[in-house]
């Protein structure tokens, strides 16, 4: 069985990413980019695809790129420093959770207002973002 060569294209083919992704990763330095040779394409290393699948599922769960690179330099063996970051996170994610539902109560209740009729002419959404209170 033959290797098929890891060009740019299969690699982010492999990774389920685009092409400008892996060049991206490139110039932010979270993916290495190989040599190119004289005649022919940079060929990439198999574990590449794991990074970058390493690198989209931590995005998913609200890291930044900075916090990826972090994360990619403590490595496997400092799992109380990646547990500290990763809290970290929550608890930031908790006051975003926290937010969006005041914010979702205050634009029901908007909303509610809107519909019922009884503004006068004056639309409650808008008023309410023009108040200066």
């Amino acid at each position: 069985m033959t290797h098929t060569p890891l060009t740019i294209g299969r690699l982010a083919k492999a990774a389920d990413v685009n092409v400008e992704t892996v060049r991206y990763y490139q110039r932010v330095g979270l993916v290495n980019e190989p040599v190119k040779p004289f005649e022919g394409f940079r060929i990439y290393p198999d574990e590449t695809v794991g990074r970058i699948r390493f690198i989209k599922r931590a995005q998913k769960l609200g890291f930044s790129l900075q916090d990826i690179t972090h994360l990619l330099e403590l490595g496997d063996g400092h799992c109380d420093d990646v547990r500290e970051q990763a809290e970290t996170k929550l608890t930031n994610i908790e006051a975003q959770i926290k937010d969006l539902r005041a914010m979702r109560k205050a634009l029901k209740k908007l909303v509610t207002e809107c519909r019922s009729g009884t503004h006068h002419g004056h639309c409650p959404i808008v008023q309410s973002l023009a108040d200066k209170t």
